[in-house]
């Protein structure tokens, strides 16, 4: 392992000495820029992890071998359309049409040192897109949550395939590709709305169009669906609270060890002050206090945090993250309330707290150049574009293919109906539940 780093280390400054040249960036410090932001793109990657246990956990185990293989295929998904066509929609060297669309063609590549056209100085191309990669399979991921149970898997997968390759880079490319709502002085450091409301948007539109699970909503009563594993549940919340850090420090685009240390800092007080709010709000509201409750909001505090981390002051940090942790107990009330049934909370966590998220960067940024009317612009933007895009999507595959099993496979659960096989073998039941 020692040797592995250290042949890692050697080839970095050789790279770096060479772009040391061209842009007057020292071999160490491109070298370990480089490191600290392949380090930040592992820690995303098992964010994957992360929420292939909340949504494994959240849900029956009946469908646990669905969860997990959606979760697995997100990932392919992601890597393969991002590099077939995703990176140069979100970074195009030139737009066509006054910052709103720009590609420069298919597949991906640069020099043989790997160290050209790269949109920071920092690190080299190739650094950029497995980075920037990570990011684009999390916004299907979202929505895997908000239609788990009853979502057909092949509909599942043409559509993440559609909206992973050409909405979530597109609309990122209005700001992280120097679009117009960059011009307009929008701003999202990590992406409360770039990457969690852009997948928020989608999966309302999805549970919209699915309907509830069979049982969800009895002659106007709302009769709770239990997940079947807390266990995996918690194990996955701390694990995209450990990805987080590379989500929001990896986003500072350098090892800047000052901006790094003090990214981590806000994100973990948000995370921190998300489950307290969450805590106090479900205590008081429900009388007891909700463990999944408690969890959605440290993901929300999370989500609330990321468009703002590096600009906000500890206090707002803090603010913004209790904020976001009452938000979501209401959210997900509401929402069941309007009988749209999300299994995993995913619309209340990523959509609602990523919008907040959004806007309170329009509040309590440091920087007088960010205003709350720009940031209103790109959560309007996002939305129109992301909602209408994902609900056209779902609506043409629902009419050609289906979107949903049937009433039959449902009850007897997805691993048996679409996988023929189980999580579980031999412990599982057949439930109408």
């Amino acid at each position: 392992m020692k040797k592995t780093f250290m042949t890692l280390f050697v080839l970095l400054c050789c790279a770096g000495a060479a772009f040391a040249q061209e842009e007057g960036i020292s071999a160490e410090m491109f070298t370990v820029n480089n490191l600290w932001v392949m380090v930040a793109t592992f820690l995303v990657f098992t964010m994957h992890l992360g929420f292939a246990t909340l949504e494994a956990g959240l849900t029956r185990s009946k469908n646990t071998v669905n969860i997990l293989f959606k979760n697995t295929a997100i990932i392919a998904i992601g890597f393969l359309t991002y590099a077939f066509v995703g990176f140069n929609i979100m970074y195009p060297d030139a737009f066509a049409w006054a910052g709103v669309f720009g590609f420069d063609g298919f597949g991906i590549g640069t020099d043989a040192a790997g160290i050209t056209k790269a949109y920071n100085d920092g690190y080299t191309y190739w650094t950029e897109f497995m980075f920037q990669a990570v990011f684009a399979a999390t916004a299907a991921t979202i929505v895997s949550g908000a239609v788990a149970e009853r979502i057909k898997l092949s509909s599942f997968l043409i559509f993440s395939t559609i909206y992973v390759g050409l909405i979530y880079p597109l609309v990122g490319s209005w700001k992280w590709g120097g679009g117009w709502l960059h011009e307009a002085g929008f701003y999202d450091f990590a992406g409360s709305t770039l990457v969690h409301s852009v997948g928020g948007w989608a999966a309302l539109a999805g549970a919209i169009l699915l309907g509830p699970r069979f049982g969800k909503y009895v002659n106007g009563n709302i009769r709770p669906i239990m997940g079947h594993n807390l266990p995996l549940v918690t194990i996955g919340v701390f694990l995209l609270w450990l990805g987080w850090f590379g989500f929001n420090g990896g986003s500072v685009l350098s090892a800047d060890p000052g901006l790094v240390s003090y990214v981590f800092t806000t994100t973990s007080l948000a995370g921190s002050a998300g489950v307290v709010g969450a805590m106090l709000t479900s205590w008081i509201v429900q009388k007891k206090p909700d463990l999944t409750m408690v969890l959605n909001g440290c993901l929300a505090g999370l989500v609330g945090i990321t468009a703002g981390a590096d600009t906000v002051g500890i206090m707002a940090a803090v603010i913004i993250g209790a904020i976001s942790g009452l938000l979501v107990v209401f959210a997900v009330t509401g929402i069941d309330k309007l009988k749209i049934d999300d299994p995993v909370g995913a619309i209340s966590v990523h959509l609602v707290c990523g919008i907040w998220g959004t806007l309170a960067v329009g509040i309590f940024s440091t920087n007088a150049d960010h205003s709350f009317g720009a940031q209103l612009l790109g959560v309007l933007a996002a939305g129109v574009t992301c909602f209408a895009a994902a609900f056209l999507i779902f609506f043409v595959i629902k009419q050609i293919a289906g979107i949903r099993v049937s009433e039959s496979e449902e009850l007897q659960g997805l691993d048996i109906g679409e996988h023929g096989m189980e999580a579980y073998s031999g412990f599982q039941i057949f439930t109408t539940q």
